[in-house]
């Protein structure tokens, strides 16, 4: 058992991942991390649309396009770096590389906190930055989530994973709101926010103790390395499956970057209401976690997902119908809590279905599946909206997650015969 699992020696193992001293730091972290960036996010989003409708000039659907060239921007690094950033997560120590990276998004917020106060504002630098926070999050990504199994025993896995995901979800119920309200008070007051909650979060990062490096030849080429995760996760049609349903379904199904829109032309409630409504999924998402953290799902876990990725896509295509203010949050609530089934099974499952070794290679492309779904699910969503307007955007893409959800059950029977977490690795 490592050092960092403090199990004492003749008495059982604690059974709650908050027992565990360094699992407690990563999540603090992890919480503290995401209200830094999630209020960053929506502050750059509402920037971006804002500034493109008055002072480009924009109309409603050019303007909706530019949210779209946000996410591309950030997936372009996520595409070309990702596999880089697997193998430096199973290389090197995982604990200084997501440190880092954490200091790169200190950065990107500084300089967005010093250009919104000094109005020097334009859409290439909100690019650039934003370009620039997706090369961090590359990083940050597969070195925290193949850190956390090392943190806790095996068996403890499914339970650290629902609490690691009420850390996230709570934090991006908060991050969003207080994004938005502190936008309210002063517009560059979010940004510096960020800077010291960030500066936390990367402090209790490297108070984490040193963890058992996993055993990786490092003889082997990086190339090979990468070469070996992509060939790992393309034969164990479980784990293509559970990946890719994630990546198409929220590619389509994907809501979040026109929210700008809906926020200032289509509901009329300006950043603050914004802020709720990227807070509303969170909420939905944090208050399942909770309820997993203490009741984990066990039995016929591959169906639920299956059904939680449909009922995702229905609340999808139902928003954008919606011109309710407190319909549209409940909505959103009600895709987070979906969301959040479907995200507890996948991860659960990847992780234990995954040897110690491959973690961080397979969280990689996990998390290229899953930026991919965003920042490319932006740029659909941006074209969509050109071409169909929000609205049409946001249905078209509910009713694309609900199909893709039918193909993969049926593509990948794996899914759905996944009964219990029963994992395939023991450590």
């Amino acid at each position: 058992m490592e050092d960092s699992i403090e199990a004492t020696i003749g008495s059982p193992e604690p059974r709650h991942p908050l027992a565990y001293r360094d699992y407690r730091l990563f999540w603090v972290a992890r919480f503290c991390g995401v209200v830094a960036t999630l209020s960053l996010v929506v502050v750059l989003g509402w920037q971006v649309y804002d500034i493109a409708r008055s002072d480009y000039g924009m109309s409603r659907s050019a303007a909706a396009f530019q949210l779209g060239i946000l996410g591309f921007v950030q997936f372009v690094p996520l595409f070309l770096l990702t596999p880089i950033a697997g193998v430096v997560a199973d290389r090197y120590d995982r604990r200084k590389v997501a440190a880092l990276s954490v200091g790169i998004d200190m950065f990107v917020a500084g300089g967005l906190g010093l250009a919104t106060w000094s109005e020097a504002l334009s859409l290439p630098l909100l690019f650039a930055l934003a370009a620039l926070h997706g090369v961090a999050r590359i990083f940050f990504g597969p070195a925290m989530n193949s850190l956390a199994p090392n943190l806790v025993p095996a068996k403890v896995i499914p339970r650290a994973i629902a609490t690691n995901s009420i850390a996230w979800q709570f934090a991006s119920m908060l991050g969003p709101a207080v994004g938005g309200m502190l936008y309210a008070v002063f517009p560059s007051l979010p940004y510096f926010v960020a800077v010291g909650l960030l500066a936390f979060s990367a402090l209790l990062i490297v108070l984490i103790k040193p963890v058992r490096k996993p055993e990786v030849d490092l003889e082997i080429h990086p190339i090979q390395q990468i070469k070996e995760g992509l060939r790992f996760v393309w034969h164990d049609r479980f784990l293509l499956g559970a990946i890719s349903l994630d990546l198409f379904a929220v590619l389509l199904g994907g809501v979040t970057a026109l929210l700008p829109v809906f926020a200032r032309d289509i509901l009329m409630v300006g950043p603050v209401g914004l802020g709720w409504m990227r807070a509303a999924p969170a909420v939905g998402a944090g208050l399942v976690a909770l309820w997993f953290a203490f009741r984990p799902m066990e039995n016929n876990v591959g169906v639920k997902m299956l059904l939680a990725v449909g009922v995702y896509g229905l609340a999808t295509a139902l928003f954008g119908f919606s011109h309710l203010f407190l319909v549209s949050l409940a909505l959103l609530v009600l895709l987070g809590a979906a969301d959040m089934v479907s995200v507890f099974v996948r991860s659960s499952l990847v992780q234990l279905n995954t040897p110690d070794a491959m973690r961080g290679r397979v969280s990689s492309l996990s998390g290229l599946a899953i930026s991919a779904s965003n920042e490319l699910g932006e740029l659909q969503s941006g074209i969509a909206a050109a071409l169909l307007g929000a609205t049409g955007a946001v249905v078209f893409g509910g009713a694309g997650a609900i199909l893709v959800t039918v193909i993969w059950a049926f593509a990948f029977p794996e899914l759905k015969n996944a009964r219990t977490f029963s994992p395939a690795y023991r450590e």
